[in-house]
């Protein structure tokens, strides 16, 4: 006689066994994957202890895309080529011997050319920065080329669109690449107003339901311009209020003229082509540039498909090569294992290691995982400060007056191992003494934070911050 209780034990079993198999599974395949220890461990606690959470949070924002291709190498290096054949690079330049090192491993890991000549302002006030912008976008002639994690359609964003717009309208081809995700509140009515003027609009990578899963946790958090192939930004800033308008956020972007240009170029016109869009190869794109300077640079990315962490390696490797000090700012600071090592070795052997963050962020479970790194990077001698009233969003590095980084990655391990992300690493002493200013200058709204008074922190604090840090790999 059949009983319904005995068929509903039977199909509870069969779930619960299937669920057994899909849990076992996925932690065979997070062993499989060789990532990081760290990062491994996070996941199989999230899997073991909250199996059913652990299981679909796997699914959106943890599996390993490393050795997919987002483009095929053959069109990466064509389009890497076309933008740098005609440069006026001198070979006879000297290069530093302390840098070779650091050249040849963004040469080797992403086709990064050395540029050499490139005008390049640094901008740390919005205002400035939004000026700027506005000014050179109403001058374009032939194309406008945007990339922005976030656009919004606030007072700053409504002002940008209706500039690009108007170009459009005018002939101006405009190409305009945004972040699906960051930009989910934003009304589709705002794009689609832009799709109608003229401009062509895509997302680097589009959430649609059959890939919502594997594509989510990939955020395209580039930030560039390039206007006429002739002038160009990149850095922290996004198109948004709290960019331009707010005195209490506080960011770094760039103003570049030159060969500069060309890099940030190439590198839109290939997340272009990415994002399911034509392949744009017109010698137009990629003009003849004149030397403004002596300085070098060279423009890397990062992203989850990528062969290796470039900029990981690039940052590890300025931390370690560094003679006298490093100065560097960040909004969050999440450190992977190699990058905690090297700050703790290199304020071992005397170099001057000063970190900016905020006091607060704009991330209230991010604080205390930052807050865990930060009891021995102090006893080894390393200077931490904390800018009060201010978000501190500027993503810079200066070192021993001669290097600067700044661009689009924090420190920590979703800009450099989830995100796409792109960084400007110039070589040049009066561009490294500036932004060493600026940040001696910024310190003056800090408060240090000193080991004695650190270590004296209640141990219900110091438990949450070890707790949080087991997650620190999936933030």
């Amino acid at each position: 006689m059949w009983n319904p209780f005995d068929y509903l034990l039977s199909l509870n079993t069969a779930i619960f066994a299937i669920f057994i198999v899909l849990i076992a599974g996925t932690v065979i395949v997070v062993i499989s994957e060789n990532r990081n220890p760290i990062k491994t461990i996070a996941w199989l606690l999230v899997l073991i202890f909250v199996p059913v959470i652990g299981l679909i949070v796997y699914q959106i924002i943890g599996q390993d895309t490393r050795r997919m291709r987002h483009i095929s190498e053959r069109r990466y290096k064509q389009l890497k080529d076309l933008s740098f054949k005609n440069l006026t690079y001198n070979k006879n330049t000297r290069i530093l011997p302390e840098y070779a090192n650091l050249i040849n491993l963004l040469k080797n890991s992403n086709l990064s050319p050395v540029l050499q000549g490139s005008k390049i302002e640094v901008i740390t006030e919005g205002n400035r920065m939004f000026e700027a912008l506005l000014s050179d976008l109403s001058k374009a002639q032939h194309h406008i080329h945007i990339e922005s994690f976030i656009f919004k359609n606030d007072e700053t964003g409504i002002k940008v669109r209706e500039i690009l717009m108007k170009k459009a309208n005018e002939g101006v081809e405009v190409r305009f690449i945004y972040d699906n995700i960051a930009n989910w509140l934003v009304p589709r009515k705002f794009y689609n107003e832009m799709r109608n003027s003229g401009i062509e609009i895509t997302s680097l990578m589009k959430a649609h339901i059959t890939k919502f899963a594997n594509r989510i946790n990939y955020r395209n958090h580039r930030k560039i311009v390039v206007i006429d192939g002739k002038v160009a930004y990149t850095g922290g800033m996004n198109i948004s209020n709290n960019y331009f308008a707010n005195p209490n956020w506080r960011d770094t972007h760039l103003r570049i003229l030159g060969q500069g240009v060309l890099g940030l170029q190439a590198n839109f016109l290939i997340d272009w082509y990415s994002s399911g869009k034509a392949f744009l190869d017109d010698a137009i794109y990629f003009p003849e540039t004149k030397n403004y300077t002596q300085n070098l640079m060279q423009i890397a990315t990062g992203g989850p498909y990528s062969l290796y962490h470039n900029l990981l390696q690039a940052t590890v490797n300025i931390i370690i090569s560094a003679k006298k000090y490093i100065y560097m700012q960040t909004p969050y600071f999440l450190p992977s294992d190699s990058l905690y090592q090297a700050l703790q070795m290199a304020a071992l052997s005397g170099i001057d290691v000063r970190l900016m963050v905020s006091r607060r962020s704009d991330s209230a479970y991010v604080d205390p995982a930052a807050h865990s790194y930060y009891g021995d990077l102090l006893e080894a001698g390393m200077k931490i400060y904390e800018i009060e009233g201010k978000f501190m969003h500027a993503k810079t590095i200066v070192t021993d007056d001669m290097l600067s980084v700044i661009g689009s990655a924090n420190l920590d391990f979703r800009s450099f191992e989830t995100n796409f992300e792109i960084n400007c690493y110039i070589y040049d002493s009066d561009i490294a003494k500036q932004n060493k200013e600026i940040f001696l200058c910024d310190m003056k709204e800090c408060r240090e934070v000193r080991f004695e008074s650190w270590r004296k922190r209640s141990q219900w604090h110091m438990f949450i911050d070890s707790f949080m840090r087991l997650f620190a790999p999936l933030m």
